[in-house]
């Protein structure tokens, strides 16, 4: 029944994002749709430990945070590429990391790799290895407000 209302979920974002209403494209998004739930119960047979996602406030509010996260580091990036004055120090820090989960870690790569500026290059119990554009970034990295956002979302 997990993987059903997965299915239908993940039709229904296809079918908003999309737009399309021809007979052929609802059945690809369908069978898409169908595939992608099918990979995940594998997945789940796989590793012994189903994840399930819920949508909460909190994480709708982390959403919301870390795209404006994005837009500022965006933003960032652009002017330092743009104005030379501003400084560019590449360098790798180890990052502490005190989350317990493994969706919870794996939210917290993924954030800071799709924050412009960071990636995450390794992934380890208790640390992550992150390279980052300029100091201020890993700065901000090590004060840890994306993490305990995280926390917070209770996943």
């Amino acid at each position: 029944m997990h993987y059903l209302r997965v299915s239908l979920i993940l039709y229904l974002f296809w079918l908003i994002l999309s737009g399309h209403f021809t007979p052929l494209l609802l059945t690809l998004g369908a069978l898409s749709a169908m595939l992608s739930a099918w990979l995940l119960w594998r997945m789940d047979k796989v590793d012994k430990t189903p994840v399930c996602l819920v949508p909460s406030l909190a994480l709708l509010s982390y959403g919301f945070w870390l795209l404006w996260e994005l837009i500022k580091a965006n933003i960032n990036v652009a002017r330092r590429i743009w104005d030379p004055s501003l400084p560019v120090e590449p360098g790798w820090t180890r990052l502490p990391v005190n989350l317990s989960s493994p969706v919870q870690k794996a939210l917290y790569a993924n954030s800071i790799t799709l924050t412009p500026g960071t990636l995450t290059a390794d992934v380890f119990d208790d640390h992550f290895l992150v390279h980052h554009l300029c100091k201020q970034g890993q700065e901000e990295l090590h004060e840890g407000e994306m993490e305990r956002r995280i926390r917070r979302t209770g996943i």
